[in-house]
């Protein structure tokens, strides 16, 4: 795991559109809600506050976390994903783990994420990790009936 590089967040943003759109359904519009998160984490990107893990395997990226200042006491954590072929090596765990400690070692007091209820892995990781679901609301977006929902984990 590093930190980002140029490169990487066209990375994110591009596995993002592709894996979803493969594995939900989801279309276009959710690429582009992606796009936006990547481009306000690099334009507003504070060193001291936000970071970015990006996973390689055999040189290439693979994985990625983004933990993103909301306020002095919380943090977002955004962006996870695990390209199919890195699957199952605890990966996830990794990232979600260094995104938490992180959040600590910063002096966050929170940390937040939204995510879809159909995301059973992602919840998975997030049940385990001690995030507790906060709300869940049904919305229809990027072409598809969802149920939106926030997780928060007390730091």
């Amino acid at each position: 795991m590093r930190a980002h590089k140029p490169g990487d967040i066209g990375w994110v943003v591009s596995a993002h559109g592709a894996l979803y759109a493969r594995e939900y359904g989801f279309n276009e519009e959710f690429e582009a809600l992606v796009a936006e998160i990547a481009a306000g984490f690099i334009r507003k990107f504070n060193p001291a506050r936000d970071r970015c893990w990006i996973a390689d395997m055999n040189g290439e990226p693979v994985g990625s976390v983004f933990l993103v200042g909301q306020s002095k006491t919380t943090a977002k954590l955004r962006l996870l994903i695990i390209d199919p072929k890195a699957r199952g090596r605890g990966l996830g765990k990794r990232l979600v783990g260094e995104c938490i400690e992180h959040a600590r070692t910063l002096g966050y007091r929170k940390l937040a994420l939204w995510t879809q209820s159909n995301l059973l892995a992602a919840r998975h990781l997030y049940t385990e990790a001690g995030f507790k679901l906060k709300k869940a609301e049904p919305h229809h977006s990027f072409g598809v009936d969802l149920v939106g929902e926030v997780w928060e984990l007390k730091l």
